[in-house]
């Protein structure tokens, strides 16, 4: 049976390139919001970080309208470290939007979503966003995507894809670079007639593939995904298993059943074949499940999902601030919050450490873990997290490392300034592409490289640079990279800082904290552009005397402290340092907190290294 009137699509994309603005645009001309309906932009972004940060992190499900056929729309997350939702998405559709930029064209991201899709034989729509921009390349861009379809080995289908001009803020689509359009009606009529529609059995056996999974503290956990045969009734009984396990969970009971209808989720009595649809009843259902019906039962293979190749260690708060600002601050809870992170991120690995009170979180890059970071500060939680480092491999009796493709787009005359940095941190360059007065620069970089230069590029860049990066594979250990060339201002006792002794610290360096916050013996109170650490006294007042003198009573004035956000914070990381992460502060320490026991253990490995 071929369902004609359902298709399913993803729209996959770099970050940025325009995939949730063109999606609010297909909704309203899909009839799914009125007209005079209020709608936020980027409705689709319906997490307060998402909506902060201007990206998508979790992929979601909606639908839009077009000539009675029922268009289901999966909106996919674009940074490379949230692949984990792109790869497990694709299995619920058939074809796939491929989101280009009109000046960027083709980046780090676009050839990973692309090739997770080619690999699963999905057809390509080529949408050539943001047409309407000063600087857009429009008939350039369809060329690289065809060298990219190339490089990616494409079958010849997938090579005559189709290509759609659009401007996803005004809502216009054309067949053309030269014509403007006036609705996305092209859009529609070519996902229509070049996706296919589900060709599916609904008379056989019950089979559906968990792909993405919702909670609700009412109906407890909730699975999303594609019915790939047979026919899904509320109060049916099915059969829980898995691809990669053998054991086969008892009967479970369906006890509500919902479709996506635009941005509503409603209930429906049954669903079949080719409908992407959400149900509850299943309490220990995960992604990569299969519900099957109780007398055939057969496990669909489920996409492999990249591995992590970064760790942290997340840790109870130990500091002399503990439990003054946090909700939930026991390690049996810090321990539920991060399990239960893992029945919903597949890309995401939490192992228990010798120690109770600290665990080793394993995700896919900074971006990915520093996201849970957020999200559990805004909960309550209160921790402590340690430096990022890179996951390390023995590959053939040799020692590996992970190695991303970086993209660079900077203006010529930044190129040195550049290579430079590149060169000290191992990264080899692969071609260099001017375009205008700017020049693209590909590199192949150890992950471990870029920790801490993002800050570093935008300065070096005067703000003008984009740099992005995807994973590329394990390669052989690069040798030692330069760490951060900088030092830690310390705090040399508990107190409240003074501008007295603000004043005469911020000569070593530049400071983090203001006057008026409290801080502890051992925090991080500022940076030193010398590469060691030095102790400041930042709660140093001025005695009072009897006598004045010219000039005594002058104002002291302080330069404006460094806003560091958590991004910045664990990029500034040393190795002997911690990040203490509360819903209110942000706070740097040392993780030997004591002056002297610290001095003591920098000496033994001075002199462990000397005796080396």
């Amino acid at each position: 049976m071929t369902r004609s009137e359902l298709r399913n699509i993803a729209i996959i994309a770099h970050v940025d390139h325009g995939k949730t603005t063109l999606v609010d645009q297909m909704l309203r001309q899909g009839g799914s919001l009125r007209e005079n309906q209020n709608t936020q932009e980027r409705v689709m972004d319906s997490n307060d970080l998402e909506r902060e940060r201007g990206i998508t992190i979790l992929a979601k499900n909606t639908s839009a309208n077009y000539k009675d056929i029922k268009i289901n729309i999966v909106d996919t997350p674009g940074h490379a470290d949230f692949g984990g939702e792109v790869e497990r998405v694709l299995k619920m559709v058939d074809g796939v939007l491929l989101l280009v930029d009109a000046f960027e064209g083709p980046m780090p991201q676009t050839r990973f979503v692309l090739q997770k899709a080619l690999e699963q034989g999905h057809k390509v729509i080529i949408v050539v966003n943001k047409v309407d921009r000063s600087n857009a390349r429009t008939y350039d861009i369809g060329d690289e995507v065809l060298e990219l379809l190339l490089e990616l080995d494409a079958t010849s289908e997938q090579l005559d894809s189709p290509i759609v001009y659009c401007s996803g803020r005004e809502g216009t689509a054309s067949l053309t670079p030269d014509e403007t359009g006036a609705d996305l009606t092209p859009l529609f009529e070519t996902i229509i007639s070049y996706i296919p529609a589900p060709d599916v059995d609904t008379e056989s056996e019950l089979q559906v593939l968990v792909s993405s999974i919702d909670y609700n503290e009412y109906v407890g956990r909730i699975g999303v995904g594609k019915i790939e045969r047979g026919k899904l009734s509320v109060g049916q009984e099915v059969a829980l298993c898995d691809y990669h396990r053998s054991n086969v969970s008892g009967k479970h009971k369906i006890t509500a059943i919902y479709q996506f209808e635009g941005l509503k989720r409603v209930p429906v009595h049954s669903a079949i074949a080719g409908d992407i649809v959400m149900f509850s009843g299943i309490e220990d259902i995960t992604i990569g499940n299969t519900v099957c019906s109780t007398s055939r039962i057969e496990p669909i293979s489920f996409v492999k999902i990249s591995e992590p190749t970064m760790e942290m260690t997340f840790s109870v708060n130990d500091s002399p601030f503990a439990g003054r600002e946090g909700k939930f601050v026991t390690s049996r809870q810090l321990r539920d919050r991060l399990f239960r992170e893992l029945l919903k991120d597949v890309s995401l690995h939490v192992d228990e450490t010798d120690s109770t009170d600290a665990f080793r979180v394993l995700g896919r890059g900074e971006m990915h873990l520093s996201i849970l970071i957020e999200t559990m500060r805004r909960e309550g939680y209160e921790f402590q997290v340690g430096p990022p480092k890179v996951l390390i491999k023995e590959l053939n009796g040799r020692r590996c490392e992970p190695v991303e493709d970086l993209k660079i787009d900077i203006p010529s005359e930044y190129v040195g300034a550049v290579m430079e940095k590149m060169g000290l941190r191992k990264a080899e360059l692969l071609r260099m592409n001017p375009t205008g007065d700017r020049m693209v620069l590909d590199f192949l970089i150890p992950s471990r490289g870029l920790f801490g230069y993002r800050s570093e590029f935008m300065t070096d860049t005067r703000g003008e640079g984009i740099l992005n990066s995807v994973f590329h594979d394990y390669d052989l250990w690069k040798g030692d990279i330069p760490k951060r060339n900088v030092g830690s201002l310390i705090a040399y006792e508990a107190g409240e800082t003074v501008t007295y002794g603000l004043y005469a610290a911020q000569e070593r360096g530049s400071l983090f904290v203001g006057a008026g916050i409290p801080v502890y013996a051992g925090m991080v109170v500022g940076c030193s552009p010398k590469g060691e650490d030095i102790t400041v006294n930042v709660c140093k007042r001025k005695h009072i005397t009897n006598i004045r003198a010219a000039g005594s009573d002058e104002a002291l004035r302080l330069t404006t402290p460094r806003d560091m956000s958590l991004e910045q914070c664990l990029e500034y990381l040393a190795d002997d340092e911690l990040l203490e992460v509360t819903p209110k502060n942000l706070r740097i320490r040392k993780r030997e907190l004591d002056h002297t026991q610290r001095l003591r253990a920098v000496s033994k490995a001075k002199a462990a290294a000397d005796a080396q």
